[in-house]
């Protein structure tokens, strides 16, 4: 069971003016991403931290953006936010693409020189999705956005 929202890491975020943020969305579920994603550029505005947002089709798309968009000769990204919903059904599918896409993040938070936040909501119904954008379950979108900030400060720390 999931516990409300962690209010405490949206406490002590620290200002990072100069950092660029891309966040991967997926068109699925597109009323739920759409508002994780308005909460993660909040926190991010307030934070004057730059982003740039890459959508693809589904969850097991996006670590392949976040690798692509690693290796292009864009902007480097201080942090990587992943945002889905990934909704159980009536088949195994749901177990598949939550492995995949929780594996694939892994692998990237381990290979890339920048933290890949997972950002992807896996929950068994659209209720337990909305408790997770404002309700009773806090703002992942927001969350994910602190993380990122926090986690950049950690990698500049360490340099």
């Amino acid at each position: 069971m999931a516990t409300q929202g962690n209010t405490s890491l949206l406490k002590g975020i620290p200002k990072l003016k100069d950092a660029f943020v891309v966040i991967v969305k997926t068109e699925w579920n597109a009323a739920i991403i759409n508002k994780l994603e308005a909460g993660a550029k909040k926190i991010l505005k307030e934070l004057g931290i730059e982003s740039r947002t890459l959508v693809v089709p589904g969850a097991v798309e996006i670590p392949y953006a976040v690798r692509t968009y690693a290796e292009s000769n864009e902007r480097e990204a201080d942090a990587f936010i992943t945002l889905g919903v990934v909704i159980r059904g009536d088949t195994p599918h749901f177990d598949y693409v939550c492995k995949l896409v929780t594996d694939g993040v892994l692998s990237l938070n381990l290979t890339l020189d920048a933290p890949v936040i997972f950002g992807v909501l896996t929950v068994e119904n659209e209720q337990q999705a909305k408790e997770r954008v404002g309700g009773i379950h806090g703002h992942k979108g927001e969350e994910a956005a602190a993380a990122a900030a926090k986690m950049i400060k950690l990698k500049r720390s360490l340099k």
